[in-house]
């Protein structure tokens, strides 16, 4: 029997796969804060004695690379945040790092969009940083790359620049926790399943863009991407 809605449900979320004319369906999308040491002290924290933890995105926030995004409304300090992005392609719950990658669909390059302002403020308040992180076109995300054909990047270069003035350049090899240790990790706290992205955090050097800021980076053995920053709503 057909469903009755009273308004039509939205489009399904999806990530295009590179080079095949297929699309990642996405389900949910979780993200690692301050995986860098190098970036956790840029903000004040001391990544040392600190296990990971997780905020969320929701799908509706996804952006393809190469699009124009507005300037969120609700901000002044519209930050950006390059990283590596893992996406689920087998059931995961409760795995060891030496089962995760075996849970690991392909990958793709991420820019963690950030109201940074709206981010501060709740931190300093104890409060959510949803407002902060989650908002139209905060996920911005390149062609999703099987692991079947570029393996499991543990090292190689990620970064990022601004009007082509590089603002982060570091080293996958530099995260606090890799990635078989971010799905075992979070497969403690969810059934993990194909259709979950994670974005596993960023190195130093983020900062502010502005309406009219061209964004461009890459990920060795993984792929580029590109966003606009585009005028306010």
């Amino acid at each position: 029997m057909s469903q009755n809605y009273v308004f039509p449900p939205a489009p399904q979320a999806s990530v295009p796969v590179h080079g095949s004319g297929q699309r990642y369906a996405v389900a949910r999308i979780f993200c690692v804060g301050r995986n860098y040491a190098a970036h956790a002290r840029e903000m004040g924290a001391d990544p040392e004695r600190e296990p990971p933890f997780y905020f969320h995105k929701t799908p509706a926030a996804l952006v393809e690379s190469g699009a124009t995004a507005p300037y969120p409304p609700g901000t002044q300090n519209l930050h950006y945040e390059m990283e590596l992005v893992i996406a689920i392609g087998q059931p995961a719950f409760r795995v060891t790092p030496e089962q995760a990658l075996a849970c690991v669909w392909g990958y793709a390059c991420g820019l963690d969009m950030t109201r940074r302002d709206l981010q501060n403020t709740a931190k300093q308040a104890g409060r959510p940083w949803s407002f902060g992180k989650d908002f139209e076109n905060a996920a911005v995300i390149s062609a999703l790359r099987p692991a079947s054909q570029i393996g499991h990047p543990a090292a190689g270069r990620i970064h990022l620049a601004v009007n082509g003035q590089v603002r982060q350049d570091s080293d996958l090899k530099e995260m606090i926790w890799r990635v078989p240790e971010v799905v075992a990790n979070l497969s403690h706290y969810y059934h993990l399943r194909p259709g979950d992205l994670i974005y596993t955090g960023t190195p130093e050097g983020v900062g502010a863009v502005q309406p009219g800021d061209r964004l461009s980076g890459g990920i060795d053995g993984v792929g580029e991407i590109a966003l606009t920053i585009g005028p306010a709503d």
